[in-house]
C-alpha cells in the first residue's frame, strides 16, 4: 500500500456503514466498488493513490456490483472490456423474467 495509511476520502460513498471503523487495507475491494459506485470524482483519485492503479485493476474486477455508468467508465478509462468483470458476467447469466 502507498502513502498514508488512511486515506483522505470523504464519507458520502460510505452512507450505509461506520466510516470511522473502516480498515481501508482489509476491505479494499469493499472500499473500491463504493469509491466508484457513490464517490467523488476526489474520491477517485484519491483512491487510485492510495492503492495504486494496480492493484485497482485487480479489486475492480471482482467486484459484486457496479452500476452501467461505473462499469462503462471503468472500461473506458483502463482500457477494459465489460465481460472482464465479475459482475457483468454475473448479471448477464441471471435468468429473464417471462414476458407473455
Amino acid at each position: 500500500m502507498k502513502g498514508a495509511k488512511r486515506p483522505s476520502f470523504s464519507p458520502l460513498a460510505f452512507w450505509d456503514v461506520n466510516f470511522e471503523t473502516i480498515d481501508f487495507e482489509k476491505h479494499s475491494q469493499f472500499v473500491i466498488e463504493k469509491i466508484v459506485n457513490y464517490g467523488t470524482w476526489e474520491d477517485f483519485v484519491e483512491m487510485l493513490r492510495f492503492y495504486g492503479i494496480h492493484r485497482f485493476k485487480e479489486e475492480i474486477l471482482k467486484a459484486a456490483y457496479l452500476k452501467k455508468e461505473a462499469l462503462n467508465f471503468v472500461c473506458v478509462i483502463f482500457d477494459l472490456s465489460p465481460t472482464d468483470f465479475t459482475c457483468y458476467t454475473r448479471r448477464q447469466s441471471q435468468n429473464l423474467p417471462w414476458t407473455y
